[in-house]
């Protein structure tokens, strides 16, 4: 049952994915090969994007990481996906583009009005000094939070007006070397990165 869940998952998650790209001018086409089956091809592809496939409830059904750069072409067979709700979620470098679909009966609808794309937040140590900042078009906050070996030293959390980046540079304690943890809160979503100074 996993296995075909995972298998099956793949074919929206691409398919999602095609309709993202498409959105964005990138060269892209879809075509139905027969009953419930879908060929799927899309240029731009970077080595190191993750494919996720989330239900309704937020769980990842399915997770894959893209090992070659470039085009992807495959067939994909969408009849065995349980009817419902998903996220076909394409999680680059620095943005996710979401889009979201419903399944019925094999059929699967795509809904425009509901896609997005969230922008990742940008973390840089450099000696004592912490870099955060984040392209934020939504006017949602971005909560953040430093632990220092553990413990946290530090919470705040960044608003802007819409249309900018959040921006803030921290200085640590030239007293205090150790382990560094930052945990950015993000459009619930969370970003972390670990480091040692």
């Amino acid at each position: 049952m996993k296995k075909t869940i995972k298998n099956f998952a793949v074919v929206a998650l691409m398919f999602g994915t095609l309709v993202s790209y498409a959105n964005n001018k990138t060269n892209t086409t879809e075509t139905t090969v027969g009953k419930n089956t879908v060929k799927v091809e899309f240029k731009n592809v970077k080595e190191g994007h993750i494919l996720n496939i989330k239900n309704d409830n937020g769980e990842v059904v399915y997770k894959k990481e893209v090992k070659k750069s470039g085009t992807f072409s495959k067939i994909f067979n969408l009849s065995a996906l349980e009817n419902g709700n998903y996220s076909a979620e394409l999680v680059k470098d620095f943005e996710i583009e979401i889009k979201n679909f419903e399944v019925k009966n094999g059929l699967v609808t795509f809904f425009d009005s509901n896609s997005e794309k969230i922008f990742k937040p940008v973390i840089r140590s450099e000696g004592n000094l912490i870099y955060v900042s984040k392209i934020e078009f939504n006017d949602k906050p971005l909560e953040v939070d430093i632990y220092y070996n553990d413990e946290i030293v530090l919470s705040e959390t960044l608003k802007g007006n819409g249309n900018e980046i959040l921006k803030r540079a921290y200085k640590l304690s030239d007293s205090k070397s150790g382990d560094y943890t930052i945990v950015i809160n993000s459009n619930s979503r969370y970003y972390t990165k670990r480091f040692r100074k």
